[in-house]
């Protein structure tokens, strides 16, 4: 048996390309709709784990999956916006705790996550260094936000315009970095979160000016009757909160006027979280709320049905590939045919030129599946940091 194995091998090794080529096809063939399979199992889990996590949501009507995804992952478009009445309303059930939430804006490439102070409750958050916000003007970075837009605590990230051509006026807002979260491997590592009232601040709904009962302002002061002050275009708004100016800073109106996206709701049981899905079901209502768990599952099966759809396409491929090997194999033999027949007249059976040939094919076989089976537990370990990585794009 050593003389079979040592003839294949040596035939093997010195047609290394040959060899190398349907080693390689081979193991192709048996990785990918394993790879695959694992990499959309990885997805499934890493969707399904935060959606599990937030029992309620709750917004206007229309896409639940541009709801679900925007609040969960902050990766989807802005979904239709309500207000802050909502939030409201969630919490004088008592039924739930509410967590307003408003996902509009970026900074560079991160989002800006407008919330309150139970969100970092709620999803557990810890701190690897500094604190929460406490003041307008505030922000926390995740982990990796922190990372990408390279600041920390004392320094500081400017809100980007939602287009080029910012028609409106709004100057983009340079925010305190104040606190930086500790990684958790979810969407949070890539927000910068800040009060809900500093996000209004970035879309402009709130604003701080010039006192302009001041010396210096007089150049901006067109007209004064009395205790009223007329001023003219070039009083300057804000684009950073100090403590000098934040008393200047003001809002028209009620704060349930103002937009959010959603909100979580967190049922303090299960009955209460019946009772309050029952208060969206009126025909005229115009929230929805909504189960992100039912939301996502509908997702991944439809992940699920290209997947197979992809699995059978790569078996086609895979029947393809096998059956050109094959016909390398055969096509071999033919122009082996004055080899085998040396073999034959030094004395090999018929049977041990039968072995050395089907040692080759068990060889080629064998170290595809072996290669297949490496990159197999390579893909299984790396698909957590791999599918977080594609999530979050």
């Amino acid at each position: 048996m050593r003389d079979v194995l040592f003839l294949a091998w040596r035939y093997l090794a010195h047609n290394r390309v040959k060899t190398v080529v349907l080693v390689g096809s081979i193991m192709l063939i048996v990785y990918l709709p394993v790879a695959l399979r694992v990499l959309v199992t990885q997805s499934a889990t890493e969707l399904t784990s935060r959606a599990e996590a937030t029992p309620l949501l709750v917004g206007a009507k229309g896409s639940p999956l541009e709801l679900a995804l925007s609040s969960l992952y902050f990766s989807a478009d802005t979904p239709e916006l309500t207000t802050h009445a909502e939030a409201s309303r969630i919490a004088a059930t008592n039924y739930a705790t509410s967590i307003p939430l408003y996902v509009r804006f970026k900074a560079r490439s991160q989002p800006i996550v407008g919330t309150t102070l139970d969100y970092f409750d709620f999803r557990s958050l810890r701190f690897a260094e500094g604190r929460n916000m406490t003041m307008l003007g505030e922000c926390v970075l995740g982990s990796r936000a922190a990372e990408i837009l390279e600041a920390g605590v004392g320094g500081s990230v400017v809100s980007s315009p939602e287009s080029v051509f910012d028609i409106a006026g709004v100057y983009p807002l340079k925010m305190h970095v104040v606190g930086v979260l500790e990684p958790t491997f979810t969407a949070d590592d890539e927000a910068v979160f800040v009060d809900l009232k500093t996000a209004w601040i970035v879309q402009g709904l709130v604003h701080g000016h010039q006192d302009m009962a001041a010396p210096e302002a007089a150049p901006g002061v067109l007209a004064r009757e009395g205790d009223t002050i007329i001023a003219n275009a070039s009083v300057v708004q804000y684009t950073e909160i100090t403590p000098d100016n934040i008393d200047s800073f003001h809002f028209h109106g009620s704060l349930d006027d103002y937009p959010i996206s959603a909100v979580i709701a967190v049922p303090h049981d299960q009955k209460s979280g019946t009772i309050l899905m029952g208060r969206y079901e009126a025909p005229d209502e115009p929230m929805q709320i909504l189960k992100p768990t039912t939301v996502i599952d509908e997702l991944l099966g439809t992940i699920f049905t290209v997947q197979n759809f992809v699995v059978a396409g790569m078996l086609l491929v895979g029947f393809a590939a096998l059956a050109t090997a094959s016909l390398v194999f055969i096509l071999s033999l033919r122009l082996r045919q004055r080899e085998i027949e040396t073999m034959a007249r030094i004395g090999g059976s018929r049977l041990r030129v039968a072995g050395v040939l089907v040692t080759e094919v068990a060889v080629v076989i064998g170290m595809s599946i072996v290669l297949a089976g490496i990159l197999t537990l390579l893909t299984a370990r790396f698909a957590p940091a791999v599918v977080r990585v594609l999530l979050l794009q």
